[in-house]
């Protein structure tokens, strides 16, 4: 048996119901043709990831960064030892 595969529209606004608290979990359950369990944990997870909303795009972007620098670090550096083999095996530089 294949597993539904459910759209983030339709767990958004089932996590919009339950967090409303307008309706019980089974009202909604039945409303959008899903198991309440579905609903509870979409609740939870929505609840979770609201701060990551509102969090600071500052420090996204400080983070990228940082793993931009290490990249270019670890690059550089590795041109650096394929500069120094090759001054040392060709003898003209």
């Amino acid at each position: 048996m294949k597993r539904k595969n459910y759209s983030k529209e339709l767990k958004s606004k089932v996590a919009l119901a339950a967090i409303k608290g307008n309706q019980t979990v089974n009202e909604i359950a039945s409303e959008f043709g899903i198991h309440a369990s579905l609903v509870n944990r979409w609740k939870k997870e929505a609840i979770e990831a609201l701060p990551l909303v509102f969090g600071n795009s500052k420090a996204k972007q400080t983070k990228e960064a940082e793993i931009e620098r290490d990249r270019l670090y670890q690059k550089v550096g590795k041109l650096q030892v394929e500069l120094d083999w090759l001054k040392k095996n060709t003898g003209h530089l």
